[in-house]
């Protein structure tokens, strides 16, 4: 029995400029944050000489190609896994929310797969950067989704990171924390992020289809990511909060991003504490996440009477790893 965890992510600044249509041209900037919100996948030999794979629904095929979850069929044909086993994915939070969980649930079949295959006598587990840009090619290469590769690089490595990306796609991985930020403007910064669910589950595919035209959209956001871990490195989170505001005003510019309920619940937002906030993903639903320092409990409040359920985090520092592995 093998179990992998990847956690799920927070993207902070610049988010966007990791599309292929952006930093194919002018290269990409980023910062994310890992949380303690994961996904979790399980393989152990079967009893038949096929694949059982169980998620969303249950899947008992002979061969590959027969799979009809896309992922799990690229993944196993990729790395030419043998039949005999059992897999399973769960997950922390609903998919399609923003937090990354289709790169998250990449990464972790990756890795599991992988210590199937040491465990059956193949080289030993890969390099996180090896694993992040194999779950980018099944993702970019494979499957032609509109993505980047910001959640899967955030999901392999864990912590508080910085990502520079090449116009030929190469990802420069720059640790953020500890070397640029304190321990306790860590520890302040993850006590004054509150997230709420905004019940609603959106595929971001379409959404960052619609987006791909805003060029000078994308220059402006790169450069308030840049101001963002400046006022983090200075220990300035009230600056923080308020370019995060400052970011939503530009990124829902594009189409797809926000509608009359998500503006009005963000306007509510900062009427009751919040200095700033943004959706995590590509926009239209999933969580809403604001700067509050001060005034938390009425923003808690405010929200839940909105019904926005409030879910409660940490940030991961371990990325991707291997729980459980029964020989």
């Amino acid at each position: 029995m093998i179990i992998v965890r990847a956690p799920l992510r927070i993207p902070l600044g610049g988010g966007g400029t990791d599309l292929p249509f952006y930093y194919s041209q002018f290269g990409g900037e980023w910062i994310s944050a890992a949380i303690d919100k994961y996904v979790y996948v399980a393989i152990n030999k079967g009893f038949s000489k096929g694949f059982k794979i169980r998620y969303s629904k249950t899947e008992e095929v002979e061969k590959p190609d027969q799979i009809q979850h896309p992922i799990f069929k690229e993944a196993i044909k990729l790395l030419n896994i043998p039949g005999g086993i059992e897999i399973v994915s769960v997950a922390d939070v609903p998919t399609n929310t923003g937090l990354g969980s289709s790169g998250s649930f990449t990464v972790a079949l990756l890795m599991a797969l992988h210590a199937f295959l040491r465990d059956t006598g193949h080289d030993d587990l890969p390099a996180k950067k090896d694993i992040a840009e194999q779950a980018c090619h099944i993702a970019m290469n494979l499957l032609k989704e509109p993505s980047g590769k910001q959640d899967e690089y955030i999901a392999a490595y864990g912590g508080v990171n910085n990502f520079f990306i090449s116009q030929n796609g190469e990802v420069t991985v720059e640790p953020f924390y500890p070397q640029k930020i304190s321990t306790q403007t860590l520890e302040k910064l993850e006590s004054n992020l509150l997230m709420f669910y905004t019940g609603i589950q959106r595929a971001s595919g379409p959404v960052l289809k619609a987006q791909t035209q805003a060029i000078e959209n994308f220059h402006r956001v790169k450069e308030i990511g840049r101001e963002i871990k400046g006022a983090l490195k200075r220990n300035d989170l009230r600056k923080f909060g308020e370019l995060l505001d400052v970011h939503w005003q530009e990124k829902i510019k594009r189409g797809g991003t926000s509608d009359p309920q998500i503006n009005s619940w963000y306007q509510i937002a900062k009427e009751n504490g919040a200095l700033g906030g943004k959706l995590m993903g590509a926009g239209g639903g999933g969580f809403f996440l604001f700067y509050c320092d001060n005034q938390k409990e009425k923003l808690r409040k405010a929200m839940q009477e909105q019904g926005l359920k409030e879910q409660l985090f940490h940030f991961d520092t371990e990325g991707a790893k291997v729980i459980v592995d029964f020989k």
